[in-house]
């Protein structure tokens, strides 16, 4: 294998994204591209971003994609749109939709040029429905948000791995592997902090792609995990 590079919240940004991977990592096909979830909500274009790494994967490129819980929304307001019922002119809520909304939804469906669920095609869905909760390579254990690690098996909590913000990491319970995460936008300072200082237990890589607005945010980064190599990409989709 070659080179491991680790890419965390997209949230839409798809130019950024293709400037990351096209201009800055440059991918042989020996290397591995490892995605930490949320690729969709806040930013313009969910579904380019959607639609560039499946086609990395469809070109025969190393992807590991996770499940971020931006994708456990889009994939729960789909869900139960397909299953509301009518009577006498009266429609059921949608109350996951109308919370996912509220965090980026629409933003996800403009990108899909509707505001009906329904109209999303399926494929999307089911690749978002299938991604994976976590990832061990080496010395790392690669997770959207993090684990519960007041329960004897912090892999068996599903929930904790798409939404936990605050918790404390026992590293005996994954083989004193560091934890890299997304989910909580941090600034710049702080991860090259947290790389550089092996005492850390955890890098959080995100760096909060669309907070274009907010000092030492507003880019999209990648990480080589054998050189610690980090890549910046600055925002091209909000301005």
């Amino acid at each position: 294998m070659g080179k491991q590079w680790v890419i965390p919240d997209i949230h839409g940004c798809a130019r950024s994204l293709r400037a990351l991977i096209e201009n800055q990592i440059v991918p042989a096909k020996d290397d591995r591209l490892l995605f930490l979830g949320d690729f969709v909500d806040r930013g313009p274009d969910s579904k380019g971003v959607l639609d560039y790494v499946m086609n990395l994967e469809q070109k025969g490129f190393d992807i590991v994609a996770l499940k971020g819980n931006h994708e456990e929304f889009f994939v729960k307001s789909w869900d139960e749109e397909q299953n509301l019922r009518s009577f006498l002119g009266w429609r059921q809520a949608n109350q996951s939709k109308n919370m996912w909304l509220k965090h980026g939804g629409k933003e996800a469906l403009e990108s899909f040029e509707t505001d009906n669920l329904k109209d999303i095609p399926g494929h999307y869905i089911e690749w978002m429905r299938n991604l994976k909760m976590y990832h061990e390579t080496g010395n790392f254990i690669l997770v959207h948000a993090g684990l519960n690690f007041n329960i004897n098996d912090p892999f068996q909590d599903e929930w904790a791995m798409l939404w936990v913000k605050d918790y404390k990491i026992k590293p005996e319970k994954i083989g004193h592997r560091r934890l890299i995460h997304g989910h909580v936008p941090v600034n710049l300072e702080f991860i090259d902090i947290s790389l550089h200082n092996p005492k850390y237990p955890f890098i959080d890589l995100d760096n909060g792609c669309y907070m274009i607005n907010r000092p030492g945010f507003g880019n999209l980064l990648a990480l080589e995990l054998g050189s610690f190599e980090l890549k910046v990409q600055p925002n091209l989709d909000m301005d």
